[in-house]
């Protein structure tokens, strides 16, 4: 059986850290080999939920690979064909909008337009709080682009945050076999994510 390489790129949802750093490491129990990036941000800022560099290390004890943390290092992702498919969790509203629009500023919009450049999978896991607002015509974008998947997601907090989107993060495992199989995950829209 050959090695299958998925990077695994992290944004600024620093909250979600503890959601998708297990399902980092659930990857890695089922056998496949991981490719750890992070957003210039991500990387470098510390706040309540942890410091960057404990993330860092943390991420890099996983995997057991270095943390690409910029555009050079990223860039390389599509022509030396470095993963097989490329997961974005937590994808910001902030990088929502950068793909949807083609913007190519952080390592890890650099890696999503390498990766599309070869026509291999992108499956992302939207975290942002103006989910059903401004970054709603965004998902809509990038939900009718090929070869880009959705891990499901819904409203976390519908009293509070109406507009807030959180995918389930629990099942990235399960979307990472299906968009390996160029399929998207049904249903893509779920129940209140509390």
């Amino acid at each position: 059986m050959t090695e299958i390489t998925v990077g695994y790129a992290l944004c600024g949802s620093f909250c979600t850290f503890s959601k998708t750093i297990p399902q980092m490491k659930e990857l890695v129990k089922s056998g496949y080999k991981v490719l750890p990036l992070m957003s210039e941000t991500a990387c470098s800022t510390d706040t309540r939920f942890g410091k960057a560099e404990e993330f860092i290390s943390e991420i890099e004890g996983i995997t057991h690979n270095k943390v690409i943390k910029t555009i050079s290092g990223a860039e390389p992702i599509g022509p030396k064909k470095m993963c097989d498919l490329l997961v974005v969790a937590p994808c910001t509203g902030n990088t929502l909008a950068k793909l949807a629009n083609g913007v190519t500023d952080t390592a890890v919009t650099m890696a999503v337009k390498s990766h599309l450049r070869i026509k291999r999978p992108v499956l992302l896991c939207v975290a942002t709080n103006d989910g059903l607002g401004a970054s709603a015509q965004n998902i809509g974008r990038l939900l009718n682009t090929k070869n880009i998947f959705f891990v499901p997601f819904g409203q976390d907090d519908p009293g509070s945050k109406p507009n807030s989107l959180v995918a389930d993060f629990s099942l990235i495992p399960k979307c990472v076999e299906l968009a390996l199989e160029q399929r998207q995950y049904q249903p893509v829209i779920i129940g209140n994510k509390q």
